[in-house]
């Protein structure tokens, strides 16, 4: 499965986010997920399955625990394709960053004026 096509799935962004953090026993994911979104054991290990295989998350016995992680190698393939669009959005943000920059700076700069009205 691409890897699009996987977090394409509102229910495996959600897990990854879940994981982002730090691992999760299979079973606080599954509580989490299911009240969430309202789906079964079954579904929710199936959206694990799918994460684990597709390299977005890993998963290690714990004696009968089983703790997933966010697992990078998902991510950064992600990240290789973004990638090829840093240099059209990266100057645009940089611009918009000096922008703010100025704008702030001209507020701080700006004589202060007596405020006419009362407060609350």
């Amino acid at each position: 499965m691409h890897a699009f096509e996987v977090l394409a799935d509102p229910v495996r962004r959600r897990i990854l986010e879940l994981l982002a953090p730090g691992e999760l026993a299979s079973g606080e994911v599954v509580d989490v997920i299911g009240a969430e979104f309202g789906i079964t054991q079954a579904a929710v290990s199936q959206h694990l399955k799918v994460l684990r295989e597709s390299g977005f998350a890993s998963v290690r016995p714990e004696a009968q625990r089983r703790l997933y992680s966010v697992d990078a190698a998902g991510l950064q393939a992600v990240d290789a394709w973004v990638g090829q669009f840093r240099n059209f959005w990266e100057p645009k943000l940089d611009a918009l960053a000096t922008e703010i920059a100025r704008g702030k700076r001209e507020r701080r700069n700006a004589p202060i004026t007596k405020r006419s009205g009362k407060r609350a």
